[in-house]
């Protein structure tokens, strides 16, 4: 992000504000003083090839008193690195073996180049009751990493159409403020802006892009909307089957661990939950 943001704003947004972050008085983003009209972000969203700038739904935490993180100063584009530098399979790999995997891969070798760790939780060790319980959480799937889901065939265009049909949805159900970041797509805008929801899970927003971008790749996914520590995707070509979508909760449980442990209770349960589901989304605690 740059300071010439302000000249690639259009001349027909509404009324709104360029925001910057802790580390500086740097514009980070553009952000509507009001929610976002009807149709201006699909607008925008076609416009994204010729303009460079990414349009989000903004939503707040809480009752949004003070719009946090977008207008209370909690961005902090200096703690991301580059999206580019990792590879999305090794930090989901990475992530799974956090919740209580053995440290190694389907092959049986350490897939990190490390000493692989026994079978230990967040804190450390687990004892016999506690790993029962992890593996039949992360069932039908062993503490060892089981890779990545296949990429599927994704038409030309239906990204973006996926996209803004579901900025229609979230719009229906919840005031949200238009937002634009400088960037080549949703998963870059979230480290290009500073955004850190999921600090507790991951403190360098570069690789949850990163493993986003990847999902772009794969599956036509999009950013449409950030929260404080919510994220909103669209999806253009979701799993058709249980079969298909048991890899991709996988995916799912190590980028957001919070989805199975503080919710659904069980990987199997979640994947259940993504058949046929045109929308991911996301809530670290």
């Amino acid at each position: 992000m740059t300071s010439d943001l302000s000249r690639l704003l259009p001349a027909t947004l509404p009324p709104g504000r360029l925001v910057g972050g802790e580390d500086g008085p740097e514009p980070l983003l553009w952000i509507s003083d009001a929610p976002a009209p009807a149709g201006l972000w699909q607008q925008l969203h076609r416009a994204h090839p010729q303009s460079g700038l990414w349009p989000l739904l903004f939503v707040p935490l809480g009752d949004g008193a003070d719009y946090r993180p977008w207008l209370s100063g909690e961005l902090f584009p200096a703690s991301a690195s580059d999206p580019t530098l990792y590879d999305p399979d090794a930090l989901l790999r990475r992530w799974w073996q956090q919740l209580g995997g053995t440290g190694e891969d389907s092959t049986g070798e350490d897939s990190t180049g490390e000493d692989a760790p026994g079978e230990d939780g967040p804190e450390g060790p687990l004892d016999a009751e506690d790993a029962a319980e992890l593996r039949a959480a992360l069932a039908p799937f062993g503490p060892a990493w089981p890779g990545t889901a296949p990429a599927a065939a994704v038409p030309d265009g239906a990204p973006g159409v996926e996209a803004r049909g579901l900025a229609d949805v979230l719009l229906s159900v919840r005031d949200a403020r238009l937002g634009l970041v400088r960037a080549g797509s949703g998963a870059e805008a979230l480290a290009a802006c500073g955004w850190s929801g999921p600090l507790n899970h991951e403190d360098d927003t570069a690789k949850i892009a990163a493993v986003l971008a990847d999902w772009e790749r794969r599956f036509g996914a999009q950013v449409v909307q950030v929260g404080f520590d919510t994220l909103e995707l669209s999806v253009a070509v979701p799993p058709a089957t249980l079969a298909e979508a048991l890899p991709l909760a996988a995916e799912h449980t190590a980028f957001c661990p919070d989805l199975v442990f503080q919710g659904t209770g069980t990987l199997t349960a979640y994947a259940e939950g993504l058949v046929a589901s045109y929308q991911w989304s996301f809530w670290w605690d």
